[in-house]
């Protein structure tokens, strides 16, 4: 007899097949037995009716208790009314193990309680849902970035130096010298750039940031891409892109998971080109026509992203913000050397940044400069530098955020829901 995963089941209809996997939830009327059963691909309703099984497998299913693992065997049925459209008459039952008193159960649990079981968390449908959705978001970057000739370049995670100041680092002895965990691949993807042209890299990145708010974690995950002879407007016209394929990818494959997780659609179909772009300059008007005691050459917050984003019903693009406020690779703006070719996307419903990025500063003497007014140890830097020194030509690129994208997108309260495994300033276990 075959083994097939539900995510197949719809293939062997009227066929007996055996699922592998772990009883979600059951109910009984007398004679007959309902078995609702995951195996990490799907769920399926699996049937069992007293007179058509032995007098042991019957009783045994009644032993069943939420997540003990198990083998059946049955004929797939289509069954238009269950979640995934086919349900399981069970013909054989096999018990691999009975889970005795799982500690999450459908009554309602604090957030903390169940953080402190996220290992187990994982197997219930609203975070397996996201997680599902998680994952499509990786295949579709990757996809994304194959379909244009972007080669995908690894950036090392200890890094001699950061890319944005040491204030939020994570230090790490390094036999007889110091290393950091890196905030961001950026400065190994312009290296790449120039020898690939397109690039791109994926992977985690740690921030220590003494913050509790529900955009921030301490370990995320980011999609770096950097293109050489690119400028900030090619760079906004690649986000967006980008940002609207994620989306349709998820509606197209995904739907079902968005329906359990309850998201609302039509938000997301509304994410269609062109998004609107506009000035710190028009940002800064917003919040103080909002009523907000706002000063130009402030960085904004949270709640100062909340409210710009609220004007409109797709994602937006502030750029030039102050040279003063950014880091120091930024290419300032010829025409007003006060504000930099840099931008962030601000995702709507109140998400905020999910990208920041924007073209690099090239010019060999600027970059001396600028790392001398950061007071960034010049050591460190020299082959930076030496990116200016040999070859050097316009480039940009950016950062999104996977985890921010992945709560935008499925609407959800807080950061650590969209993670595996969440590391918070108050948590790193399990």
């Amino acid at each position: 007899m075959e083994h097939v995963y539900l995510k197949h089941i719809g293939e062997h209809v009227g066929k007996e097949v055996e699922i592998r996997g772990w009883l979600y939830n059951k109910r009984s009327s007398g004679k007959i037995q309902f078995l609702i059963i995951r195996d990490g691909t799907d769920m399926i309703q699996g049937v069992l009716v007293k007179s058509e099984v032995s007098e042991e497998i019957f009783a045994a299913a009644k032993t069943l208790t939420q997540e003990s693992s198990l083998v059946v065997r049955g004929v797939v049925r289509e069954e238009p009314r269950s979640l995934s459209g086919y349900e399981l008459s069970i013909t054989d039952l096999e018990i691999i193990q009975i889970a005795e008193d799982y500690p999450i159960t459908p009554k309602e649990h604090g957030v903390e309680y169940l953080m402190d079981r996220r290992h187990l968390w994982l197997r219930s449908q609203k975070q397996h849902a996201i997680m599902l959705i998680r994952d499509e978001l990786i295949k579709a970057t990757r996809r994304f970035f194959d379909e244009r000739d972007f080669v995908l370049i690894d950036a090392p995670i200890l890094t001699p130096a950061s890319v944005e100041g040491t204030s939020t680092l994570f230090e790490t002895d390094y036999f007889d010298d110091k290393a950091y965990l890196s905030q961001s691949g950026q400065l190994y993807m312009e290296a790449a750039a120039m020898a690939f042209g397109k690039v791109y890299c994926f992977g985690p990145t740690f921030r220590a940031e003494k913050s509790k708010t529900r955009r921030h974690l301490m370990e995320f995950w980011m999609i770096e891409p950097e293109v050489a002879f690119l400028d900030m407007d090619g760079n906004m016209d690649l986000q967006e892109e980008y940002v609207c394929y994620l989306v349709q990818q998820v509606l197209q494959n995904r739907r079902k998971e968005l329906e359990i997780i309850e998201r609302d659609i039509s938000k997301l179909e509304a994410i269609v080109a062109p998004f609107p772009r506009i000035s710190y300059d028009e940002a800064v008007k917003i919040l103080q026509e909002n009523g907000v005691d706002f000063k130009w050459g402030d960085d904004f917050g949270g709640g100062d992203e909340t409210i710009i984003a609220s004007q409109f019903d797709r994602p937006v693009f502030v750029h030039r913000y102050p040279t003063e406020i950014k880091a120091f690779y930024m290419q300032p703006d010829p025409e007003r050397p006060e504000v930099v070719l840099g931008s962030d996307l601000l995702a709507p419903e109140g998400y905020g940044e999910i990208i920041g990025g924007g073209e690099r500063i090239h010019d060999l003497d600027l970059i001396r400069q600028r790392i001398k007014e950061h007071n960034l140890p010049e050591e460190h830097y020299e082959w930076y530098v030496d990116l200016r020194r040999y070859g050097t030509v316009p480039h940009s690129g950016f950062g999104l955020g996977l985890e921010r994208t992945v709560s935008w997108i499925c609407g959800l309260p807080h950061l650590r829901e969209a993670v595996p495994f969440a590391r918070l300033i108050n948590r790193i276990y399990p």
